[in-house]
């Protein structure tokens, strides 16, 4: 069923692409590049060495793929899809090149010919850092199912040249060390230098009239950055459409300014190239200075106004006027980051192709759709107005424009509503004016979608209320699906095999044929077979956890995960409180019986969120006190494993045996860690909150486990407080206890200043994220978790239903939706 490597076994009956690529051939093909583009003597080569030839042979194969779809394309006068996000958290690419083209036997034979591992090779490979977090990962997810289901589409990003961090663990916090995921260079990538285009800042704009009387603007003075194009070939899988993410680097408009270099003034000389080429270096600069506040704006606007010039490259090689351009083009804004795309487009149709304003807006309006991720009001991205008319100063004028006229609309159907207009404008008024990027995207798309039911419900009724009213219609659900290709098929191979010797393999292209492992679901002989899988991914993730945290954990306990990043409102703290409890218990009653557990974090916190990255120290410090404690033993560990990242997540994700989804209700707009988890078999403890609540619509609320406030009770609590911290700290001793541990020091050396922020929080009545109110019902639930553990048989159940029911959840199924709801994509 599964080879001792945790690769595909050979019973694996994938139909493949590429089937002409034998064994003997890739090898011919490995051997030639290790000579040929790296000049290495195949004999002394090294894993590295090794990784980039098989890189390279299988992105030959891809490119010829690419070039026939892209001709495709032409030949079909496809209506082209753009997404556009700033981040793209693609992971690793060889593995999952080599299952989608479905050659991964081959490659691993030809591996072994020359005396290599194709597990070690993989593991040689850098995670691509290119994303953060959720946002990127599902973005990832999207072009795997763009190219699965032949949707003519691209990905619009940049290129980092550094990831967000590399995130280590010293005495318990999190220090940040540079994440230079491109220090070896990547195979993957095509730099095309033939595609260079000029991005402009800064400058000031001249006005005048033209010679038909007409109003008219020019950008003039600027100062230049060139984008250069960095294409990143994505397969589908198990056919021959091969779709690409074009990927910017910025690249000084000139290298060297030699009058100051002749002076002797070298540094000077060169200052304009290196301040040009910061905007692709680093995925997220801080915004808590000034200056990382302007290079992520212009970060933003760097990688749309690229973008748009490639897209009218395109668009212009088969049309001579814009009468077609919204039937031929849809883009997809990922998030509020590209909202600065409209003022662009709108920028382009007036200034430089000369159409009027309400021609280039109705244009624009049917290019646009804009999808929503997230309730929290700090990442609803707003930018003061003088940054902006200082760095885009054509682009704040159209803005204000486009508020103008919205305001008149909103005047005319609420007359004399003067609050209604100030809440529904775009500019923000204060002391700093500032502009809602939100807003303009609502009002600038003809589509706005929320990712979860629960999540589109309050964006109708909350966030987004007043254009829910003025806008009927424009508003709605696309739930966030995951791949099954990478997120079971490759992290997951023991389970995949196990899965499609039961029912085929149709179902890595569509997930509901899981269905059909209902009726397998009490069978003793399978559930054995589905535990022996289980537990061979614990061990590989003990294997990990033992050599990256010196820390030994037992697989036959329960591995209790909870991995994300670290934020306030996903409640890592409530899971800290929780392993306090099972500590006290343990140590007020050793007799006390539970199924001995490992509860396994892992996530990063933001640079500048303090409090986040103390409760990363105080989690350190729990573990720290529970491992040595020798009352405890195997019954309790604690791991907070560091550098969370894809390749991680794709040997964590395995080996759950429960799934922490417990963010405060009504604050997580979907989640996918969530699907990841349940589709490898976890059980869920969750709110209900984001996509948690179609997850327990559809595996039945017998087969997850939910506590906690629903999204409606938080709200009432937040401003009624029926109860409050104090009075559950007063009336629940085991809570108090728990309260008191961290208050007096004994996690942190007597210490007891070192956590008391986090301790005031707990204690505070105005807690947004409500943790001791939700604290109680999580201890009961967990309870109840622990017993049902201890029945194999139900447990084991309960897990195959799961992955049965997760059928929905496909990334697959959410890109059909937007395909045909939003993009107008009918051949699918």
């Amino acid at each position: 069923m599964e080879n001792a490597d945790n690769t595909i076994s050979e019973n694996h009956t994938y139909a493949k692409i590429f089937s002409a690529k034998t064994a003997d051939q890739f090898k011919e093909r490995i051997q030639h590049y290790l000579l040929s583009f790296q000049g290495r003597d195949p004999m002394r080569a090294g894993q590295r060495d090794v990784y980039k030839a098989l890189s390279y042979a299988l992105r030959d194969v891809l490119v010829e793929k690419w070039i026939e779809t892209q001709k495709n394309f032409y030949v079909k006068k496809s209506k082209r899809v753009y997404y556009l996000s700033l981040e793209f958290l693609i992971g690793r690419s060889l593995g999952n090149t080599l299952i989608n083209t479905g050659v991964l036997n081959e490659a691993s034979k030809a591996l072994e010919q020359l005396g290599y591992d194709l597990e070690g090779i993989r593991e040689v490979e850098e995670d691509a850092g290119l994303g953060n977090g959720g946002l990127g990962r599902l973005a990832a997810c999207f072009m795997d199912s763009i190219a699965t289901l032949k949707i003519p589409a691209y990905g619009y990003g940049i290129r980092y040249e550094y990831g967000l961090f590399f995130q280590k663990l010293i005495n318990g916090y999190q220090v940040e060390t540079p994440d230079n995921w491109l220090r070896f260079g990547s195979p993957w990538e095509f730099e095309r230098s033939s595609y260079l285009f000029p991005v402009h800042f800064y400058g000031k704009v001249y006005s005048y009239l033209d010679k038909n009387g007409i109003y008219r603007s020019e950008w003039v003075d600027t100062e230049d950055v060139m984008a250069m194009a960095c294409d990143i070939l994505v397969p589908g899988f198990n056919n021959s459409h091969v779709i690409n993410m074009r990927l910017w680097t910025a690249k000084a408009s000139r290298e060297l300014d030699l009058n100051v270099f002749n002076t002797g003034d070298y540094i000077h000389a060169v200052q304009g190239k290196v301040i040009s080429e910061t905007i692709s270096k680093v995925l997220y600069p801080s915004d808590e200075i000034k200056e990382g506040q302007e290079l992520r704006l212009k970060q933003q606007y760097f990688f749309v106004a690229a973008t748009f010039q490639d897209i009218l490259r395109r668009y212009k090689k088969k049309n001579v006027s814009f009468d077609q351009f919204s039937n031929q083009i849809a883009v997809q804004l990922n998030d509020t980051h590209p909202a600065i795309a409209i003022p662009e487009l709108m920028r382009i149709l007036i200034d430089i192709e000369g159409l009027s304003w309400e021609k280039a807006w109705d244009i624009s309006i049917k290019t646009f759709a804009y999808t929503n991720h997230t309730l929290m009001p700090e990442a609803l991205e707003t930018w003061p107005v003088d940054l902006i008319g200082r760095v885009l100063p054509r682009h704040l004028q159209i803005i204000y424009e486009i508020n103008q006229r919205f305001l008149d609309q909103v005047a005319q159907k609420y007359p004399g509503d003067i609050g209604k207009m100030r809440d529904m404008s775009i500019i923000e008024e204060g002391e700093t004016k500032r502009v809602r990027m939100a807003y303009l995207a609502v009002i600038g798309s003809h589509s706005v979608n929320g990712v979860a039911e629960l999540h589109t419900h309050l964006l109708k009724t909350k966030i987004f209320q007043n254009f829910h009213e003025f806008y009927p219609g424009k508003f709605n659900n696309k739930t966030n699906g995951i791949t099954p290709r990478r997120w079971l098929l490759k992290c997951n191979p023991g389970l995949a095999d196990l899965i499609s010797k039961k029912i085929g393999y149709d179902w890595v292209t569509n997930l509901e044929e899981l269905k059909k492992l209902e009726k397998f679901s009490g069978d003793a002989v399978f559930q054995r077979k589905w535990r022996a899988v289980k537990l061979e991914n614990k061990k590989r993730l003990c294997r990990i956890i033992n050599e990256v945290c010196g820390i030994k954990v037992n697989p036959d306990t329960m591995f209790d995960v909870q991995v994300k990043r670290i934020h306030e409102y996903k409640r890592q703290l409530l899971n800290a409180l929780h392993v306090i409890s099972l500590y006290q218990r343990i140590l007020n009653n050793p007799d006390y019986f539970f199924p001995s557990r490992t509860v396994i974090f892992a996530g990063k916190a933001a640079p500048s969120y303090g409090k986040a990255k103390l409760i990363i120290k105080l989690i350190n410090s729990i573990a720290d006190v529970i491992n040595n404690d020798p009352r405890v033993g195997e019954k309790l560990k604690v791991v907070f494993i560091p550098n969370y990242n894809v390749s991680l997540a794709e040997k964590i994700i395995p080996a759950a045996d429960l799934s922490e989804q417990i963010s405060t209700a009504g604050t997580e707009a979907s989640g996918t860690g969530n699907m990841k988890l349940a589709l490898n078999g976890a059980l869920t403890i969750g709110t209900l909150d984001g996509a948690n609540i179609e997850i327990l619509e559809e595996v039945g609320r017998d087969n997850i486990f939910i506590f906690g406030l629903t999204s409606e009770e938080a709200e009432y609590e937040k401003y009624h407080k029926s109860r409050t911290p104090m009075s559950i700290y007063e009336k629940n001793c085991e809570i108090k206890n728990i309260v008191d541990s961290i208050h007096d020091g004994f996690f942190s050396y007597g210490d007891c200043k070192l956590f008391r922020p986090l301790v005031d929080d707990l204690m505070n009545e105005n807690d947004p994220y409500l943790l001791l109110l939700d604290l109680e019902s999580y201890i009961t639930c967990q309870e109840k978790i622990g017993l049902v553990f201890r029945d194999k048989k139900t447990w084991t159940e309960k897990s195959i239903l799961n992955v049965a029911r997760m059928g929905k959840f496909s990334s697959d199924r959410t890109i059909r939706e937007y395909a045909k709801d939003i993009w107008g994509i009918k051949d699918i």
